[in-house]
């Protein structure tokens, strides 16, 4: 059984909840497994900033023949974001209104607008309920804001390493990144390469807050009498912006980041916990240790305010990449949660009672 990857396109005017639109939205997505005939198993995976479809590829150690997510039991499905690289409507596409690609004109998506696009190819695919939904990181927040927008639609929510408002923090290193792209000289340029160079910067940067100060000293240690270009991180550092503009251009890069920094739940809603108490899906919060990036106090106050919600932390030396890294790790997590489900117990509900209590 192998997954397959689809198209699927919508001639309707795309509103986005900035006042902008697009005159058609095309989605690139991938299927893995059969839908049952009760169209009860559907694991929906959110993928995160410049992750795609092809979840079979970059979160190997969770997805696959007797894996956790198993495509013999479970229709896996994942679509790539608009305004992402691989496919779907982005910078790169023709506007059909000009006949020339986007480039900087392309708007920007918050993860609401992701959110409404994935939910018309969920009803062109008929699919009535989502077994698990579950995403990493800017994954993670489109899990939650589905489960949001959507009450009764996802039965089973699990959210990596996330957070209901993108924090100042997480904001500022995304200001850096965008800053870096800006001064590359091309950027102002309409063609693809455009601010590649900056991107590497870009991405370099972002790369400290995906890891943090212990993951350096110990993937990256300076070598004895190492100098200049010898240097571990130094190579890491320009090697992993090489990397990514390989694959991936600057436009995307830009609009994903500002995509990220909308995440706010409790937009037009009455506040972040209001909307958080909206959310009826069974839910699981993941939370990593070592995240300098998402801190696990995001990920406790979710765990607070989402009714019935259970928490878990994993303890990982690669900080906020451990979401992709320590499938082992998140494996146990899951199937501790999921145990805990079908014998009706949560004790971190419990615990977060006890303290209100207080």
């Amino acid at each position: 059984m192998q997954a397959e990857v689809h198209h699927f396109h919508s001639s309707l005017l795309f509103r986005l909840e900035n006042g902008e639109s697009l005159p058609c939205l095309d989605l690139v997505y991938q299927t893995w497994g059969k839908l049952s005939p009760n169209k009860d198993n559907v694991i929906w995976i959110c993928h995160a900033f410049t992750g795609s479809h092809e979840v079979d590829d970059w979160w190997q150690g969770l997805v696959g023949p007797g894996k956790l997510f198993n495509p013999e039991t479970h229709l896996i499905l994942c679509a790539n974001i608009p305004g992402s690289h691989y496919g779907s409507t982005g910078p790169l596409s023709i506007n059909p209104q000009s006949g020339e690609p986007y480039f900087h004109s392309f708007p920007v998506f918050t993860i609401r607008d992701v959110v409404n696009a994935f939910d018309l190819l969920r009803n062109s695919l008929q699919i009535s309920s989502i077994h698990t939904c579950i995403g990493g990181s800017m994954g993670g927040q489109q899990a939650l804001e589905w489960s949001i927008i959507q009450p009764d639609l996802i039965q089973n929510s699990i959210l990596v390493a996330t957070n209901a408002v993108h924090s100042s923090w997480g904001i500022a290193f995304n200001e850096s990144q965008r800053m870096a792209i800006e001064v590359d000289p091309t950027w102002p340029e309409s063609q693809p390469q455009a601010g590649i160079q900056g991107m590497k910067a870009a991405r370099a940067t972002a790369l400290i807050s995906y890891r943090n100060y212990e993951t350096y000293q110990i993937t990256q240690a300076r070598q004895e009498n190492s100098l200049g270009d010898d240097l571990r991180a130094v190579s890491y550092q320009r090697y992993q912006g090489e990397k990514l503009a390989k694959r991936f251009n600057a436009y995307s890069y830009f609009r994903l980041s500002q995509m990220m920094d909308s995440q706010d739940v409790g937009r037009n809603r009455g506040g972040v916990i209001a909307a958080l108490r909206l959310i009826k899906s069974k839910t699981l919060v993941i939370g990593i240790k070592s995240d300098a990036l998402f801190p696990i106090v995001e990920q406790e106050f979710l765990a607070k305010y989402i009714p019935g919600a259970s928490f878990q932390m994993i303890d990982s030396l690669y900080g906020h990449d451990g979401f992709l890294i320590e499938s082992g790790l998140m494996t146990k997590a899951i199937r501790l949660w999921q145990k805990l489900q079908r014998l009706e117990v949560n004790p971190m509900a419990d615990f977060f009672k006890a303290l209100e209590a207080r």
